[in-house]
């Protein structure tokens, strides 16, 4: 039932094709989408090359700004042995002769450890390094 106070009017409503209708919906998407990303070019990791060996690590401290991406470069010659910086929930397994990329941002600063956790012979525990993370 109709309100006596409303009145209603027809208006005339263009037909639109169904090719135009869905070029318009299409369109309206992609600006919808492209509006909603943002993209930042991502910084390039600093790689940060070290060799491990019976029973340290080269460099035995590195040095890293808080936030900057970083990939080590983890090689060894001698037997498997493991980096691992427990702080940061970061850990790989070298192989002899092979080169193993371990990604790794820090969030945060101060000096963490870095250890062998991978047996590798008698003076395996004190395998250790340290990570000295600075700010920016």
């Amino acid at each position: 039932m109709r309100s006596p106070n409303v009145r209603s009017r027809e208006v005339a409503v263009p037909s639109l094709g169904r090719r135009s209708v869905l070029r318009f919906v299409g369109t309206a998407g992609l600006l919808a989408v492209a509006g909603s990303l943002s993209v930042k070019a991502q910084p390039k990791p600093r790689i940060v090359p070290v060799v491990a060996r019976k029973f340290t690590y080269e460099p035995r401290e590195i040095t890293l700004k808080v936030n900057e991406p970083v990939v080590f470069r983890l090689t060894t010659a001698d037997v498997v042995m493991g980096f691992s910086v427990p702080d940061f929930n970061a850990r790989a397994t070298i192989l002899p002769g092979q080169t193993v990329a371990l990604a790794m941002t820090p969030v945060r600063t101060g000096e963490f450890v870095i250890v062998c956790d991978v047996f590798c012979g008698s003076g395996h525990e004190d395998m250790e390094g340290t990570l000295r993370v600075v700010g920016s």
